[in-house]
């Protein structure tokens, strides 16, 4: 199966509601539709999650996040636009003021954690979906996260409607992303270094 016939096939799951398994920029990641409730509820199903714990997003462009807050603060692009430069770890920004999102989706707070990917496969998914996805471990919660496919438990494996073939048969070592709160009156804290 080529790249380009394994993406078609992840947008249309996703289209139809569905759930997938898919390799990121970090680890491997169980992904929906970030704007539908009923998959995003399957998503804290699966992964026997409490909905309480947010989900974080992918998108592939700068323009896709404006998509999703009210407001991106200043100190958020000047974050991006230095973490581009850089061969640093992807990270994470958690904004506030989400909207055109899953209500299930979205913090009791309001805010939401969202990345701009830029490896290849993950970025070509978003920017063929157009909308932002759910990209949230491939693991139960409270088990270790999935760095390869191989490392993804079977329980996981089976309640997905597709499972990506691309790089499947990597085996290298990856890690979650750093994870950065940025709050609309100017606060940043580091959740995740």
């Amino acid at each position: 199966m080529t790249q380009e016939e394994d993406i078609r096939n992840a947008v249309e799951t996703l289209h139809r509601g569905g759930i997938i398994l898919y390799p990121t920029d970090t680890i491997w990641g169980i992904g929906c539709d970030a704007t539908n409730p009923e998959a995003v509820k399957r998503v804290y199903d699966i992964k026997q999650r409490d909905d309480s714990k947010a989900l974080i997003c992918l998108v592939d462009s700068d323009a896709r996040l404006q998509r999703y807050f009210r407001k991106v603060p200043d100190v958020a692009w000047q974050l991006i636009d230095s973490l581009a430069d850089t061969d640093a770890r992807p990270t994470t920004l958690i904004l506030d003021d989400a909207v055109n999102l899953a209500p299930n989706l979205v913090a009791a707070d309001g805010s939401l954690g969202i990345r701009i990917t830029s490896e290849p496969f993950s970025k070509a998914l978003c920017y063929r979906f157009q909308k932002a996805i759910v990209s949230t471990s491939a693991n139960i919660s409270g088990e270790p996260a999935a760095q390869n496919y191989r490392d993804i438990d079977p329980r996981i494996l089976e309640q997905a409607d597709y499972v990506c073939f691309s790089r499947r048969n990597e085996h290298k070592p990856h890690r979650p992303s750093s994870i950065i709160r940025l709050s609309s009156n100017g606060q940043v804290q580091i959740i995740r270094p």
